[in-house]
């Protein structure tokens, strides 16, 4: 089906829980941009963080009110792309690439390092994706291979470096009833999403498939890449390409994920 893509390259893969893979296609070892692929990465950091001690899901950061927790989960109220305050914390869900930014300066003056350097230590090293890098903002300047992705995706589904009730939190509803726009999707009511982790629940229109279970979760980014865990498939998959999100991938992304889907049973 990728091959049929309006891209000029598309690297893909599924991988099991248990970590097979059950097939990829294009240059899985090849670095894309990630875009907001990023934030799950540095969510996952920040977690891990959370377990070592180094700051606390309760916590003060960001705006007067707001916590780790409400960064992490976009109820901070701070705007899309700049430190500016829009709505008092857990008010409302504004999607903030901002707010990411903040998380990463305050780990990194709780850890006492770069948080590049921290994501690399406590995540990437461990897992071995050594493709992997932030070298700017921790909400969008990810780069990384599908390979490298692959290996998160199946420490997603079964977690080594978090404990399994970390993850089901962060996999849950946080602020619960929060309406607010979905980018690429428009206006919801509610827009649930965990800590760093969208959320599939009831979602339509939305960029997984009709057959994704509601417990699905992930993340896609403007680059035109996603990557998303089914629990209830066993499975997740990770999709990276060299074209801007936009009409072609709010069509074929679904489809493409059905299939996947199906295929599994």
């Amino acid at each position: 089906m990728v091959d049929e893509w309006p891209v000029e390259t598309v690297a893909t893969g599924v991988v099991r829980s248990d970590g097979a893979i059950l097939g990829r296609r294009g240059p899985t070892d090849r670095v894309f941009a990630l875009a907001s692929v990023t934030k799950p990465l540095a969510a996952y950091a920040a977690l891990i963080a959370v377990e070592e001690g180094a700051i606390e899901l309760d916590e003060p950061a960001g705006p007067e009110g707001s916590t780790v927790r409400h960064l992490l989960a976009h109820a901070s109220g701070l705007a899309f792309d700049e430190p500016k305050v829009m709505a008092p914390p857990g008010e409302r869900r504004l999607y903030s690439n901002a707010g990411f930014d903040v998380l990463a300066d305050h780990l990194a003056k709780a850890a006492g390092m770069p948080f590049a350097e921290y994501l690399r230590q406590a995540l990437c090293e461990p897992l071995g994706m050594t493709a992997t890098e932030i070298p700017g903002s921790p909400a969008k300047d990810g780069l990384s291979s599908a390979d490298d992705l692959l290996r998160f995706a199946a420490e997603l589904q079964s977690p080594r470096l978090l404990a399994p009730e970390t993850l089901d939190e962060a996999t849950s509803v946080v602020f619960p009833g929060l309406s607010g726009v979905l980018p690429g999707y428009g206006h919801q009511r509610p827009n649930d999403w965990g800590l760093g982790f969208s959320l599939r629940d009831h979602k339509s229109p939305h960029w997984t498939g009709a057959r994704s279970s509601p417990r699905t979760f992930g993340h896609f980014g403007q680059s035109g890449t996603f990557l998303w865990v089914d629990p209830d498939a066993g499975a997740a998959c990770v999709t990276l390409t060299d074209r801007a999100f936009g009409p072609w991938a709010a069509e074929v992304w679904p489809a493409y994920t059905d299939a996947i889907l199906a295929e599994l049973g």
